[in-house]
């Protein structure tokens, strides 16, 4: 019998927290960390960073589960331009639960629509979050 897929429901509290952070005046780097309460098939605020650079915040994911990280990120262009794209990075490391796999993966496009981001990004190792990788995969949006 295969399991069927779960998507689960985003936090109302949740939703207004990230509509309001699209809209934020700061011009630092900030991540809102979700996770997911199996429990309550809910995807819920587990973290917030203010002033996080990307190196930093792959310490504050953890190894073997996985997340669902928005950030606004201060990506200076070659030309010299500043933008501030916000970024959807969904944390999926290898040795995580299948069940656990699956519920986040179920549930991701839920979140980047509820959302309504574009710049959608899977890391399957924390290490691999880095400035340098960011910069790279913004890279193809210019």
């Amino acid at each position: 019998m295969s399991e069927s897929l779960v998507v689960c429901d985003v936090d109302e509290d949740l939703v207004k927290k990230l509509r309001a952070f699209r809209f934020r005046k700061e011009t630092n780097n900030a991540a809102i960390v979700m996770k997911i309460d199996k429990d309550k098939q809910l995807v819920i605020l587990d973290e917030e960073h203010e002033d996080i650079s990307p190196d930093d915040l792959k310490d504050e994911l953890p190894e073997r589960q996985p997340r669902f990280v928005v950030y606004s990120y201060k990506y200076q262009h070659d030309d010299g331009r500043v933008s501030y794209p916000l970024c959807f990075i969904f944390s999926s490391p290898v040795g995580c639960r299948p069940e656990q796999q699956m519920m986040y993966a179920g549930s991701k496009n839920k979140l980047v629509q509820t959302v309504e981001l574009t710049k959608v990004f899977e890391i399957r190792n924390t290490e691999d979050l880095t400035e340098e990788w960011l910069r790279e995969k913004l890279g193809f949006f210019r």
